[in-house]
């Protein structure tokens, strides 16, 4: 029978250690020939990243396959078929490098130079050039002491060891190397600042060995995300026209065709480097992701049509072998695990295992809810509430809840399982997931209601979520807080400062001022330096708008209690904002607490650091709602 005992003191059997192991995940499948290739992240080992075939560990530690391209990096390996039989290429985080081995005698040797100063030449999305004989790739090289002093070309690495040469330089962004079956033409994604890659891009082709181009799709109201050769004089890419993205075929001679037309997103916004949205099965049909569930497309008939399976979320890395799909998949109560589908029967095999052993029972199950502005707006949320079989809640108590901000803010949030989430709820405490204005999944229009509004619309959407259920009975009122990382911190600052809806945030790897988030500013990297002149204005015409909207200008305005949390080797939101404004909150009278953390860069790897975190976040919200989570340490906050 099931204990009556007040929200947030419930005992729960997931720990803050299950939350770190899964703390990464599968990443980068791959197919070649007749095996399957993927990485994954190792939490317990440092949060580095390793190589898998067909489930076998290939590299152990110290190899790390990672890049800082972008400083979010990009797909890290690439698997060549050459005369003395298969051999991979990864970069390595360590140095940055390249390096060539073979899988069945792992001894890794360096294919590119080692640079002039520490990460100084970085390498990204990589892929097979002509004849397996070079790796393609994003080359960067650091040019100065600050962080916008960046070089970027598209290069080819030979394996014979002979000098990396440059492809093209024709942006100072671009991805995706591809060379034409017939060896012609090789074509590439590429943009400019202040654009971002959600944007606008342009398809660049060019004849093999110049660099003298034509764009062929794209522009600044047009964002391509992925493209693949379909023949010898056509390509198959994702671009949005018409405001959501589409797979089309467009000829060499500039012709297009929407193969598929449907106000519903096929791609995504390119984060990382090296995203697969969709993959060929047979010429006219082609395994694309709807949103976020597997779905094929048919030419012949002009329809897409979703696979019916116990898996809602696949992930932007489809491959298709022989009619098989392979791709990472998670659900409500399945991490993302390696699954393949035979598309001949249905079959669907799940190829790796969730790393948890919890029982279901503990764990949450989302329902989507649609919530709508006073001006209209529908806001999209997952609500996740309290649930654990062992305990109820009183009937004089409605329970706190968690408004989770996803980070970006061009990203979104979906119903799989996130055992931070299910860490709080198991232990009484609901959870609700925005997807505010700015989101993706729903077309360019609702992505573009935080043109200019970001500390606004976000902010509105999120407490208008909160509001809603405290209204419903959902949620106690006044138990509610706001949580989120990177561009989700900014959310959870900016409305403990502009909103009363909230009595705490967590706050971690945030950005507080944006006038030093940008290229002037100094404190943010390359890739993101201008990304603030579409979310909040250009300077110097919007300074003041910069200046009103910056949490780290008001923190004699914050509505309660706060915990930030901040990785010391962060270059994308680096230490000295959060720095600055806990150095502001003390001696204010603000109950706070900040945790930095060596050796983490932005987000959370290591087991260590999200066990840490996690258990100071709970202590945290137990200290402000008036509850003592059991078996949990307390948390040092100070005034």
């Amino acid at each position: 029978m099931a204990k009556i005992a007040a929200c947030g003191t419930w005992t729960s059997p997931i720990s803050s250690a299950h939350v770190a192991r899964a703390g990464g995940g599968l990443q980068w499948v791959d197919t070649h020939r007749d095996q399957v290739w993927w990485a994954t992240n190792r939490p317990t080992e440092g949060g580095r990243t390793g190589l898998h075939r067909d489930g076998v560990d290939l590299l152990p530690a110290p190899w790390n396959l990672r890049n800082r391209v972008h400083e979010y990096g990009g797909r890290p390996f690439v698997v060549l078929t050459t005369p003395d039989g298969d051999r991979v290429a990864f970069t390595h985080w360590d140095d940055q490098r390249v390096y060539l081995f073979d899988p069945d005698n792992p001894d890794p040797q360096p294919l590119t130079p080692e640079p002039e100063r520490h990460h100084g030449l970085r390498y990204s999305d990589l892929t097979a050039g002509p004849d397996d004989t070079e790796v393609w790739a994003v080359r960067e090289t650091i040019t100065g002491d600050t962080p916008t002093d960046v070089h970027r070309d598209l290069v080819a690495i030979p394996l014979d060891g002979t000098p990396v040469r440059t492809l093209t330089a024709s942006h100072h962004f671009m991805t995706g190397p591809r060379l034409s079956p017939d060896g012609r033409h090789y074509a590439w994604i590429g943009w400019n600042h202040p654009a971002m890659p959600w944007d606008g891009t342009e398809l660049c082709l060019a004849p093999t060995g110049t660099s003298d181009h034509v764009v062929l799709a794209g522009g600044p109201h047009e964002a391509v995300c992925q493209i693949e050769w379909d023949t010898d004089n056509s390509l198959l890419a994702l671009t949005d026209p018409d405001g959501w993205w589409n797979l089309h075929r467009i000829g060499i001679d500039g012709t297009r065709k929407n193969l598929a037309p449907i106000t519903d997103e096929l791609g995504g916004p390119m984060w990382r480097l090296g995203h697969r949205y969709f993959a060929t099965i047979n010429p006219g049909r082609y395994a694309v992701l709807r949103g976020t569930h597997l779905a094929i497309l048919d030419e012949r008939t002009g329809t897409i049509t979703d696979v019916d399976t116990d898996l809602p979320v696949w992930t932007s890395q489809l491959n298709v072998h022989n009619g098989v799909v392979h791709n990472g998949a998670s659900g409500p109560h399945d991490e993302t695990t390696l699954v393949s589908l035979d598309l001949s029967n249905g079959t669907l095999t799940h190829l790796t295992t969730n790393n948890h052993t919890i029982d279901p029972a503990y764990l949450p199950t989302p329902h989507e809810r649609h919530f709508t502005t006073t001006d209209g707006h529908h806001i999209p949320a997952y609500v996740y509430p309290p649930h654990n079989p062992d305990h109820t809640i009183p009937d004089d108590e409605k329970p706190p809840y968690v408004i989770h901000v996803h980070g970006g803010p061009t990203s979104r949030a979906v119903p799989d399982l996130d055992l931070a989430f299910a860490y709080l709820t198991s232990r009484g405490i609901g959870v609700v997931s925005v997807n505010y204005g700015g989101s993706t999944g729903y077309g360019r229009a609702f992505r573009e209601r935080l043109r200019e509004q970001w500390g606004v619309v976000d902010v509105n959407d999120c407490a208008t979520v909160a509001r809603a259920l405290a209204d419903e009975g959902t949620a106690d009122p006044t138990r509610l807080a706001i949580r989120g990382g990177s561009a989700g911190g900014w959310t959870a600052a900016a409305s403990m400062t502009t909103v009363t809806t909230y009595r705490c945030a967590m706050i971690a790897f945030p950005i507080l001022d944006l006038q030093g988030w940008t290229d002037h500013g100094g404190e943010t990297h390359d890739f993101e330096s201008r990304y603030v002149e579409g979310l909040v204005g250009q300077l110097p015409h919007a300074t003041q708008r910069y200046t009103d909207r910056s949490p780290a200008n008001h923190v004699d305005r914050l509505a309660g209690p706060v915990l930030l949390l901040q990785g010391l080797e962060d270059e994308i939101c680096p230490p000295a904002q959060a720095d600055r404004f806990t150095a502001a909150l003390d001696g204010t009278g603000i109950p706070h607490a900040y945790l930095t953390f060596e050796g983490e860069q932005h987000g959370f790897r290591k087991a260590e650091t999200i066990t840490a975190a996690t258990e100071a976040e709970l202590s945290f919200y137990g200290q402000v709602f008036g509850f003592t989570p059991p078996d949990t340490p307390v948390l040092d906050l100070r005034t």
